[in-house]
């Protein structure tokens, strides 16, 4: 199979498109859950801690000198950042315990598959009589 062929054989494959649908709306979620973080949660955070305005949170490392900016260590954005993510990480956990429980459901719903009974075990009796057989049979034959 040559290489042009194997990799239009994989990014076909349902997998390949699934994870970049996934990777879409990640990417989408994320926009929301910032907005949700930046727009609801930090103002009113903010008026609770004195009025704080998380975004503008930062150390002056090196003042503006003429036309070279500011250097800033900006940890209210990284902050705000830390709330993104954990807001994330929950959401993901929700959602993969609910999947997790409906699989547990499915699980619990479906009949068990049953495997085939294995042979019993011959007895000595049993043993004995095949081998009687056995030679009876012999000693018809010419």
């Amino acid at each position: 199979m040559s290489f042009l062929s194997e990799f239009k054989t994989f990014a076909v494959k349902g997998n390949v498109v699934d994870m970049a649908v996934g990777i879409i709306i990640g990417a989408a979620f994320g926009k929301i859950v910032s907005s949700f973080v930046g727009d609801v949660v930090m103002p009113p955070l903010g008026i609770l801690i004195g009025g704080v305005d998380f975004s503008d949170l930062a150390i002056t490392l090196k003042a503006a000198e003429g036309d070279l900016p500011a250097v800033m260590l900006a940890y209210g954005k990284f902050i705000q950042t830390v709330v993104d993510f954990t807001i994330v990480a929950f959401a993901i956990f929700l959602g993969i315990k609910a999947i997790n429980k409906l699989k547990h459901e499915k699980e619990a719903t479906e009949p068990a598959v049953e495997e085939p009974a294995a042979e019993p075990e011959i007895t000595a009796e049993e043993r004995l009589l095949t081998e009687i057989r056995d030679l009876l049979k012999q000693q018809r034959q010419p």
